[in-house]
């Protein structure tokens, strides 16, 4: 990557997502990025990440990208926890737009899935999907097949809509936003996933709280993308950058785009913001 903005001398801390960002398609991380990471924690960058994953999903990658004691986000920011699963703090989506997100899922006719209490909820085989298995990888759980999931709307941190037809997913979001969206948000983390979590629970709230933890202004952050829910973080960081593979509307949201997560973009993102401040020390 070429042509970075002023902006980028700045940078303190860089918070990247991961599904469609850091990891490939397969989920697989690779040496490539990690070695770029370290470089840029050599060089005075540091780095941690958020998703829509929940908690129990991050802490492998976190290991892989060696980090220790940086808080990570989870939820689109809905709950900040530690490497080892620790919640720092995590806020919910009110049981009443919980209740009303699963019946306008189901009335569209897409799976449901809920996540509460540590526990991925299926009212069906959820490795019958053709995203389940996936889910259990980026998860860290096995799915727990529930006849209701009224015992838990009352304590769910994330509702997922799940389905392959995409201009549906994108109907939903806004049908879903316009009837609940004053008291959650509502947002496609993936084409096939709609994920609706807690009104604080949005990765620009997220990167916020992430970068005042951290010690580093907003203005020295920068944030990597790749789908509309990282759209909030791009409106808040000093540097924004979407994957090649995003959607236009993602892309143009961003100030930057970088290759595709197939083609290690974090990694080649990194060595190019490391190289820049670099070469604006030299000129010190």
């Amino acid at each position: 990557m070429r042509d970075l903005p002023p902006a980028a001398a700045g940078i303190r801390l860089v918070v990247s997502d991961i599904d469609g960002t850091l990891v490939r398609d397969d989920k697989s991380l690779a040496d490539e990025t990690r070695a770029a990471i370290r470089r840029a924690r050599a060089a005075g960058i540091a780095f941690t990440l958020i998703s829509a994953r929940p908690p129990s999903g991050l802490g492998e990658i976190a290991a892989k990208v060696e980090i220790t004691d940086e808080p990570i986000g989870a939820f689109n920011g809905g709950a900040l926890s530690r490497r080892d699963g620790t919640v720092i703090g995590s806020h919910r989506i009110p049981e009443r737009e919980a209740r009303q997100a699963v019946e306008m899922l189901d009335a569209a006719g897409v799976l449901v899935w809920v996540f509460a209490d540590g526990q991925w909820l299926a009212r069906e085989d959820a490795d019958a999907s053709p995203h389940g298995p996936r889910e259990r990888l980026a998860s860290g759980l096995a799915p727990t097949t529930v006849a209701s999931f009224d015992d838990a709307l009352a304590r769910a941190d994330k509702i997922s809509g799940v389905s392959d037809d995409h201009p549906l997913m994108r109907r939903l979001e806004a049908e879903v936003a316009a009837a609940i969206g004053e008291a959650a948000t509502v947002v496609r983390s993936q084409v096939y996933f709609l994920d609706v979590t807690a009104k604080s629970a949005n990765k620009g709230d997220g990167v916020a709280f992430l970068a005042e933890t951290m010690g580093v202004p907003l203005h020295a952050v920068a944030v990597l993308g790749d789908m509309p829910n990282d759209v909030p973080m791009f409106a808040r960081a000093g540097l924004s950058v979407a994957m090649g593979q995003a959607p236009e509307e993602v892309r143009r949201e961003a100030m930057l785009v970088a290759p595709t997560n197939e083609e290690n973009g974090v990694a080649r993102f990194l060595d190019a913001l490391v190289a820049v401040q670099a070469a604006a020390r030299r000129l010190v």
